[in-house]
């Protein structure tokens, strides 16, 4: 019987079992090279990717893609020498940089409304910020599961297309990891990010489905996978090539946007311009940015992103690794600064967001003392899937001295966010309450 590739937890275990009897087409990378690479990420308990990629313009070997996207992209101006390869500004008040990302400050989320400002969202890359001009841009279709040959479309002709308009969040596999260490003793790899590898926006765009049908998508195709046109990347002496990563047929022709515009604005070089992939509810890496080339295939497809990277690896964890991650968590995340003093006696509105990518966020609870006591939390949203809820709670702190805040959401499936996460050695999926350190003077 076919497997419903409809369902993701049956998706994830197809692939699973497919990667690890070799049935799999691995997509732009040597399939001994790939293996070879998750042997060494396995017997270390880590990821091929812990090293920071590099760009690689120099590299011999590129990934098979249509003789169209093959000119190089030029390298965006450093916005500063402690942030190389982004475009905006990046003011420490509003980010905390990580290495090519800069992380959003979630203090300076407060007042800004339901939508993250532009200047505010968070930046992850996996090389430098390419600048592409819209008019210069075209996405090639291709692939052995259409009805004919490679399909282009301008930027033009893209917008050309009927528009849908969503309000999603975005969020990094990682967000959150920092805390596997600083709350669980553990050791994990990777970018420590806090909380603040998330944003919300107004994406409006093309729906994929569109495209792919336009472009003759038959019913014989199982993966879809977009690639991206910032630099390759090279880890371990491997060349990666550009970023990509496969989504089933039937999550691309379910909900995925082909956005152009952020908030009312065309889309931002930093976060995916002229063009990038927009998946509702699943891990970051999913949303290919400054997308270039769509491969439509009848058998599924292999990247470093979907075989050693994102997918849970530990003592924790099966043998072999998890399936590859989809879905996004549960998590809740304060508007205060970590670490910030608080009167005693004075009656202070606490405010903060929590979001899930299962289901809309059902109830949130804080609690001022370390965890003794719980209150339920007002709402400032209605809950939506895929997006993020504001809340707020009254406190009035009657004792000096050092405390930590917890937020625990709850979203509709029943769901709640556990006292710890389930550990694994690159630190993706981060769910548990954090613990949000304040003293009181």
């Amino acid at each position: 019987m076919p497997v419903d590739l409809s369902d993701e937890s049956q998706y994830d275990r197809a692939r699973l079992r497919q990667w690890a009897r070799g049935r799999a087409r691995s997509a732009g990378v040597d399939r001994r090279d790939l293996l070879r690479l998750f042997a060494a990420g396995a017997a270390a308990a880590g990821p091929l990717g812990a090293a920071v990629a590099a760009p690689a313009r120099a590299a011999g070997a590129t990934p098979a893609t249509p003789t169209a996207l093959a000119t190089p992209t030029t390298p965006a101006t450093p916005a500063a020498p402690a942030a190389p390869g982004i475009v905006k500004p990046l003011p420490p008040e509003l980010f905390t940089l990580r290495g090519t990302n800069a992380e959003t400050n979630f203090a300076a989320l407060r007042g800004t409304g339901h939508l993250t400002p532009l200047d505010r969202f968070f930046v992850r890359n996996h090389t430098v910020t390419p600048r592409l001009d819209a008019a210069d841009w075209r996405l090639s279709v291709w692939g052995d599961a259409l009805s004919g040959g490679p399909v282009e479309f301008s930027y033009d002709r893209l917008r050309s297309l009927p528009a849908v308009e969503r309000t999603l969040f975005i969020e990094c596999a990682g967000n959150g990891r920092s805390f596997y260490t600083t709350q669980q003793g553990q050791t994990v790899t990777g970018t420590a990010w806090t909380l603040g590898a998330i944003g919300v926006a107004r994406w409006r765009g093309a729906r994929l489905s569109d495209v792919l049908r336009r472009a003759g998508v038959t019913r014989r195709a199982v993966d879809v996978l977009p690639r991206g046109r910032d630099d390759e990347v090279v880890t371990n002496g491997v060349n990666l090539g550009r970023v990509r990563r496969p989504l089933p047929v039937s999550k691309a022709l379910d909900d995925v946007i082909l956005a152009y515009e952020m908030n009312g604005e065309p889309l931002p070089a930093d976060h995916g311009g002229p063009v990038r992939v927009v998946v509702p509810d699943w891990i970051g890496i999913s949303s290919i940015k400054w997308v270039g080339d769509i491969e439509v295939s009848a058998e599924p497809l292999y990247t470093p992103w979907n075989t050693d990277l994102y997918r849970l690896f530990g003592p924790d964890q099966p043998p072999q690794g998890s399936a590859p991650l989809t879905r996004q968590t549960l998590k809740s995340a304060f508007e205060l600064q970590s670490g910030a003093t608080v009167p005693v006696h004075r009656t202070r509105l606490l405010t903060g967001r929590s979001w899930s990518g299962a289901a809309p966020v059902h109830r949130v609870e804080v609690s001022t003392d370390g965890g003794t006591h719980w209150q339920r939390a007002r709402f400032h949203d209605v809950p939506r899937r895929g997006s993020w809820v504001r809340w707020s709670v009254p406190w009035t702190p009657r004792t000096t001295g050092p405390t930590a805040l917890l937020a625990r959401a709850t979203d509709a499936t029943g769901r709640t966010q556990p006292d710890t996460a389930a550990h694994n050695t690159q630190g993706y999926l981060f769910d548990a309450v954090v613990r949000h350190p304040v003293t009181v003077v």
